[in-house]
């Protein structure tokens, strides 16, 4: 038996029960890993809510991290006694999983487990975003909604890194100096600002309009986000921490200069093993090599999972939320 997160059926955090669930032995290509901690993201609000629906009840969780306790007798290249971590795993809160042994990855030695589990979706995430969804350049400018959030912190850094320059918004003054800790060259407090207004404060900030725009924030900056864009400029909607985004009409890209919007998911982004080694090394690795920061904003153990998903729907975090077991 494992102690696991539970919706018990879609609706509000109400339905969030720690229950006790059986845990077969794992099959010949799976890994069962005893979990050190377990990621907490918006993509659980959206299956919990039922904008993602499943059958109920299942277990919360998408991510984490911990140590292998038995391997299946198909699998050759993870061990017993190995630190792996994993993302897009669902059911991942639960003191031990099954998990395919083809998407856990290899924690660097030095990395805390605490840290690779935080790691893992947000990290990948702002990797493909800024090397795959829209390659960032030396010179760009990229505008960043939520820039203290956790895929919001990676972001910074990983754009600064490449030479481009941020403008990031928040809606507090502590959260705006975060961002400018991580190299945001610009920083705007969106609170109470228009679509009209928030694009004009970018706008003044960058000198132009942005190339790209990364919002995980969705309905309440979208439009801001559009109006923001040079012509032939991106629009990356990646969440909807604010809600889902209506639709739209597509003759607004025309009218506002020939622009592109994606609504990239990141298991679209890991369609090979080779790609997922990719993603989580070039994250990972510069975790434990200390070139990319990651902050934990708060761990809460499983019994206090309602509070980490208040604190996480309520946008009042800063970093990565995280269980821990």
């Amino acid at each position: 038996m494992s102690r696991a997160l539970v919706v018990t059926e879609h609706g509000d955090r109400s339905v969030l029960a720690v229950r006790d669930v059986e845990i077969p032995a794992p099959a010949p290509d799976q890994v069962q890993v005893r979990v050190a901690a377990a990621g907490v993201n918006f993509i659980d609000v959206y299956k919990r809510q039922g904008v993602y629906p499943q059958n109920t009840p299942f277990t919360l969780g998408e991510e984490g991290a911990g140590v292998v306790e038995q391997v299946g007798s198909a699998v050759t290249d993870v061990a017993v006694g190995d630190r792996v971590a994993w993302g897009q795993s669902p059911g991942s809160a639960a003191e031990l999983v099954n998990l395919p042994a083809a998407l856990v990855v290899p924690v660097p030695d030095g990395l805390d487990l605490d840290v690779a589990a935080a790691a893992m979706l947000q990290g990948m995430t702002a990797h493909y975003l800024v090397n795959s969804t829209w390659p960032v350049k030396e010179g760009e400018i990229a505008l960043v909604h939520a820039a203290a959030g956790g895929v919001g912190q990676l972001l910074v850094q990983l754009i600064t890194a490449k030479g481009a320059t941020v403008v990031a918004t928040a809606g507090t003054s502590d959260k705006l100096a975060i961002a400018r800790g991580l190299g945001a060259a610009h920083t705007i407090d969106y609170t109470g600002l228009s679509a009209d207004d928030l694009s004009a404060a970018v706008r003044s900030a960058a000198g132009r309009g942005v190339d790209v725009a990364y919002d995980g924030v969705g309905k309440a900056t979208f439009d801001a986000s559009l109006k923001s864009l040079r012509p032939r400029g991106m629009g990356v909607l990646f969440g909807g921490a604010s809600g889902q985004v209506p639709p739209f009409d597509l003759q607004r890209l025309n009218q506002l200069g020939s622009l592109f919007v994606t609504r990239p998911s990141l298991g679209a982004y890991l369609q090979t093993r080779e790609e997922l080694l990719w993603r989580a090394r070039d994250i990972l690795g510069a975790l434990a090599d200390g070139s990319l920061k990651l902050q934990i904003g708060g761990e809460y153990p499983l019994t206090d999972a309602v509070s980490a998903y208040e604190a996480l729907e309520g946008r009042a975090t800063t970093g990565k939320l995280i269980l821990t077991f």
